[in-house]
Order: C-alpha cells, then sequence, then structure tokens
C-alpha cells in the first residue's frame, strides 16, 4: 500500500464528531448499569457542576431505581437510555456510575436517531460496551469521569473535571505523561510527527467481553488504551492473551497503558510487575506507553474515542495530542 492511499484510507476512517455543547444546552444523567444506592448527594452533585457550565440537566426517569446489582430492569435502564438517545434536545448523555451492566441493555437500543443526531456518551469502565459498539457506527465519544467520580477528594479530581469540561465543549487537549522506566518507545522515531492514529479501548475485561460480538473493534492502524481495577495478575494476562488471540494486537499502532488499580494478590506468585506482564503479551514491534492517567483513579484525564490522536516522545516525557483534523 502507498503512503497517498494509507492516508486516503485514515481520512475516509474518520469518526462523526458529534456538536460540542454550549451553554443552554441540555445533558441527561443516566444509570444503564449498577445502582445508585443513598447517592442522591452525589447525583445532586453532578447536576450542579454541570448547571454551573451553563448547561440544563435532566435526570433518567429510573436513575434512582433498584433492583438487586442494578439501577432498575434491564427495560427501565434501557428505556432511559432510549429516551436520551432519541431526544433531539438532549446533546449528551452522562453515566452515572458504571459497575456492571451496560452489555445487558446494548442488543435492546435502537441507535436509529442518534445517528441521524449524534451526540456524546460519556463515562468510563462498564460504558466502555457503549463505547466500544458506538465506535462501530462511526461516532465519536468521550471516556471521562461518571457521577460517581465527585466522591473523590476534590483536590484530586481538578484535573479530571477540567479535562472532562475541555472535551464536552471542544477546547484543546493535549497531556503530557512522564516516561516510566516500562515504556517501549520502538518505532516512535520512524517518523518525525511521532506515531499518529485513531484513539480506541477503554475498560479491559469489557473489552474482552465484546470479543466474537458486532461490537468487536477492529484495531489495526489505531492507537489501543486499556485499563483494569481488581483483578489478579493471571486474570489479565487471560484477558491480554485473548485480545491477542483475536488480532488486537498485530496490526495496532500503538498500546496506551492507564491505570491497573487494586491488583489482587494470589497465593501464587505471578512473578513479575503488572508492566511487564503487559509488555511479554503485547509484539516487541510495538510501543508501549504506561501511567497515563485514565481509569479507576481520582485523576481520570477525559479521552476522546474514535479521535485520531498524536504520540511524541523525548527523553523524559510523551506527548498525547488530540487533534480536530
Amino acid at each position: 500500500m502507498t503512503f497517498s492511499s494509507i492516508i486516503a484510507q485514515e481520512k475516509s476512517d474518520k469518526l462523526i464528531t458529534p456538536p460540542y455543547l454550549q451553554k443552554g444546552d441540555t445533558i441527561a444523567i443516566v444509570a444503564p448499569a449498577g445502582i445508585l444506592k443513598n447517592r442522591e448527594a452525589t447525583i445532586e452533585k453532578a447536576k450542579n457542576l454541570a448547571e454551573s457550565w451553563g448547561l440544563k440537566v435532566v435526570l433518567g426517569q429510573h436513575l434512582l431505581n433498584q433492583n438487586n446489582h442494578f439501577s432498575g430492569t434491564d427495560n427501565q435502564r434501557c428505556e432511559d437510555f432510549q429516551d436520551a438517545l432519541d431526544n433531539k434536545n438532549i446533546k449528551a448523555i452522562w453515566s452515572a456510575r458504571g459497575g456492571y451492566g451496560s452489555v445487558r441493555i446494548l442488543d435492546k437500543l435502537d441507535f436509529t436517531r442518534f445517528k441521524e443526531n449524534p451526540k456524546w456518551i460519556i463515562g468510563y469502565s462498564d460504558i466502555t460496551a457503549f463505547h466500544n459498539h458506538i465506535h462501530n457506527l462511526g461516532i465519536e465519544t468521550i471516556h471521562a469521569m461518571m457521577a460517581t467520580s465527585l466522591e473523590e477528594n476534590p483536590e484530586e479530581i481538578i484535573e479530571t473535571i477540567s479535562s472532562f469540561k475541555k472535551a464536552l465543549f471542544g477546547e484543546e487537549m493535549s497531556y503530557s505523561v512522564s516516561l516510566s522506566e516500562y515504556t517501549r518507545d520502538s518505532n516512535f522515531s520512524l517518523s518525525t510527527a511521532g506515531i499518529q492514529g485513531q484513539l480506541i479501548g477503554g475498560n479491559l475485561a469489557i473489552l474482552t467481553s465484546m470479543l466474537g460480538s458486532e461490537s468487536q473493534m477492529n484495531t489495526e492502524n489505531k492507537i489501543l488504551f486499556i485499563e483494569e481495577i481488581g483483578e489478579y495478575k493471571y486474570s489479565i494476562d487471560r484477558m491480554l492473551q485473548s485480545l491477542k488471540r483475536a488480532g488486537y494486537f498485530t496490526k495496532v499502532k500503538a498500546v496506551i497503558v492507564g491505570n491497573m488499580s487494586s491488583i489482587k494478590k494470589n497465593s501464587t506468585k505471578w512473578g513479575s510487575s503488572i508492566e511487564q506482564l503487559i509488555l511479554d503479551v503485547v509484539p516487541e514491534n510495538i510501543p508501549v506507553l504506561f501511567d497515563f492517567p485514565a481509569g479507576h483513579e481520582a485523576d481520570n484525564r477525559a479521552l476522546i474515542f474514535g479521535r485520531n490522536i498524536e504520540l511524541e516522545i523525548d527523553m523524559e516525557n510523551c506527548l498525547v495530542d488530540f487533534t480536530k483534523d
């Protein structure tokens, strides 16, 4: 394939960017997954935050419902999400929390009107199911804080909130990440412009659960972001091996590793760091950036999935730059 044909292919693969929000726009807060037990004050904080930015806020009808593990029944959670998808006046759908449950309503949803009038879908963790599925519809999404993120220490989420606002309102976004001793920088020097590609990914467990479905993504010529929480190292290795066997690392341009939080200790020691575990799975010719501040920690910087980004590396830092072309 010639250089010109590669550029033509990348341009044709450019995803639709939903309209950025402006003061006076409406955002919906819904709960497509886990239960929001005794979290009325948290939802009020999220509502107040959005309103402080000049936005109007509507809450899902079943937002605070309780059905065992979930925020209401599958049908109730689906109804709230569908209403927000179909309502032209709602410009963004902000997930109250993750947990588990998004995949249970994914195939119940009708995205017809959403594709006609795209809007931002926001969240992380379990919301990866939506990020994957909507990526395949050709529309960008925002991997960022949820309402429950406001339960963290306010001093620790300043950048979390700031980056979310920037993504939502279309401001310039770039991050400088200090290089880990494990960072694999092979191929960064192949181009004076660094490495460029479409950013995709999300929570490792959810990425793995999408394999074999219409929500599975094509990683060719893209940059894959992963993060995880509360797993054993052997479980993380198993999920990465599954992605590898499915071809996720065959032609990927680079891998960005976010938070690997609260890793459980097994009675049989794994024997290496989580960073080395990842490097052992990802082919040696693929650059890997560690310690990106996104995932299940208080400092959870916003990412725009489906957006073309550029990685530039020097002796100490890697610049992660989001473009608007």
